[in-house]
C-alpha cells in the first residue's frame, strides 16, 4: 500500500464552497459493500435505506469559534490565533500562531472584536499570554478571564471575539455560521465540523424517527490532525493526532442491545466511527468510556464496530478516505469516487454524502 494509491483526479470546481439552500437536499451514493455496485440518490431519501430498530450514532460535538484576531500589546502587530486544544482549563489553549516567529514566552495578545470593522484603535476585548513557544508555529497561551472566570464565561467570550473557522479549502466566508453547526451539535470543543451531520434537519430526524430509527450520541472534538496531510510514501508510518471522545452510558447501553439483537449499527461520519472503533476494540463491546483517540483505520484493518457509515467526500490521500477504505473495500471506493466525480458530485465539507452498507 503506498500513499499515490488514494489520489484521485478532483476538478477544482467539485469542491463545495457554500453549503446548499436546504441541508437535506444534498446528493447521496449508496454503496452496497457485498455487491459491489453503487447507486444515486438524494440525501433526504435516507429514511428509506434504514430499518425500525437500526441506530444512528452522530457526534454531538459543537465547532467553537476558534479564530481570534488581535495585536501584540507592545507594538500593535496584528495576530492570529487558531485554538487548537485547551490544556488544563478552559483558560489555557494550544493554539496555531501567525506570524508565530515574534510570539515569545511573556508576549501579550490584545483579541479584538470580531467585527471586520475593529481598528488598530479598538479597545482589546480580551488579553492572551504566551507561556510556552513550541514547533510548527504552537504556542502555549493563557487568557486573562478575570476573577472567577469558568469555562461558561469563557466561551460567551468566544462567541463575542472569535469566528468559526473554516477549512483551508474553503474560500469563502459564510453568510450564516450556524450552516458549519449540525442541527444537534451541543458539546463545545471542535475547531471542525463533523460534516457528515451537516445534512441532517430536524423534519428528517423526525421522518427517522417514526420510521423506528433509533438515535445515539458520542462526543469527539475534531482538531487540526483532521486536515494533517499524510507525508509519509507508506501510509502506515503515519501517527494521527490525538482526539478527545466520550461514549456516555446511555449510547453503551443502546449500542450493547442492537449488537445482542443483530440490529444495524450505522455511524454518522468518520468521527463517530472511531470512537466506536477505538471502544469496542478495547473492550471487546461497547462501555461508557472517555478519553483521547489516535486511532488511524487503513486497508487491511477490519472495521468491526459498525455495519453501516454515512460519510462526505475526502481529499485525496487524506487519513479519512483511507478510514472509508478500510471499511468499504480499498478497489470499491476509489471506483465510487472516480463514478462521483464523473457524476459531478459536490466534494467535502460542504459536499455530498455517501452511504456505504
Amino acid at each position: 500500500m503506498k500513499l499515490s494509491d488514494f489520489d484521485y483526479e478532483l476538478p477544482e470546481e467539485l469542491i463545495a464552497q457554500e453549503p446548499l439552500p436546504e441541508r437535506d437536499a444534498s446528493r447521496l451514493m449508496v454503496l452496497y459493500r457485498a455487491e459491489g455496485r453503487w447507486e444515486h440518490r438524494r440525501f433526504r431519501e435516507l429514511p428509506n435505506f434504514l430499518r425500525s430498530g437500526d441506530v444512528l450514532v452522530f457526534n454531538d460535538s459543537r465547532v467553537i469559534p476558534a479564530r481570534l484576531y488581535g495585536r501584540k500589546a507592545d507594538t500593535g502587530a496584528r495576530v492570529e490565533l487558531l485554538l487548537v486544544e485547551p490544556r488544563g482549563g478552559p483558560w489555557r489553549w494550544k493554539v496555531l500562531a501567525r506570524p508565530a516567529r515574534r510570539l515569545r514566552p511573556g508576549t501579550v495578545v490584545e483579541i479584538l472584536p470580531v467585527s471586520p470593522e475593529a481598528s488598530e484603535r479598538a479597545s482589546a476585548a480580551l488579553r492572551a499570554v504566551v507561556e510556552e513557544a513550541l514547533d510548527g508555529g504552537v504556542r502555549v497561551v493563557r487568557f486573562d478571564l478575570g476573577a472567577g472566570g469558568d469555562e461558561g464565561d469563557f466561551f460567551r467570550l468566544l462567541e463575542r471575539v472569535g469566528r468559526v473557522p473554516l477549512p483551508p479549502y474553503v474560500r469563502r466566508e459564510l453568510r450564516d455560521p450556524e450552516r458549519y453547526q449540525t442541527v444537534y451539535a451541543r458539546e463545545r470543543g471542535s475547531v471542525a465540523a463533523p460534516t457528515a451531520g451537516l445534512h441532517f434537519t430536524p423534519e428528517l430526524l423526525s421522518a427517522l424517527a417514526a420510521r423506528g430509527v433509533t438515535f445515539a450520541y458520542v462526543t469527539l472534538h475534531v482538531g487540526l490532525g483532521t486536515f494533517r496531510p499524510v507525508t509519509e510514501e507508506d501510509p502506515t508510518r503515519h501517527r494521527m493526532h490525538e482526539e478527545p471522545y466520550r461514549l456516555p452510558p446511555e449510547t453503551a447501553e443502546v449500542l450493547e442491545t442492537a449488537r445482542r439483537e443483530g440490529r444495524m449499527v450505522l455511524a454518522v461520519g468518520t468521527t463517530s466511527l472511531r470512537v466506536l472503533e477505538t471502544v469496542y476494540r478495547r473492550h471487546g463491546r461497547f462501555v461508557p468510556e472517555e478519553g483521547v483517540t489516535d486511532l488511524f483505520l487503513y486497508p487491511g484493518i477490519p472495521v468491526r464496530s459498525v455495519q453501516g457509515l454515512l460519510t462526505n467526500f475526502h481529499l485525496p490521500r487524506s487519513t479519512l478516505l483511507m478510514l472509508v477504505a478500510a471499511f468499504a473495500g480499498y478497489e470499491l471506493t476509489m471506483a465510487a469516487y472516480r463514478a462521483a466525480v464523473r457524476e459531478r458530485y459536490r466534494f467535502f465539507s460542504f459536499g455530498d454524502a455517501m452511504l456505504i452498507v
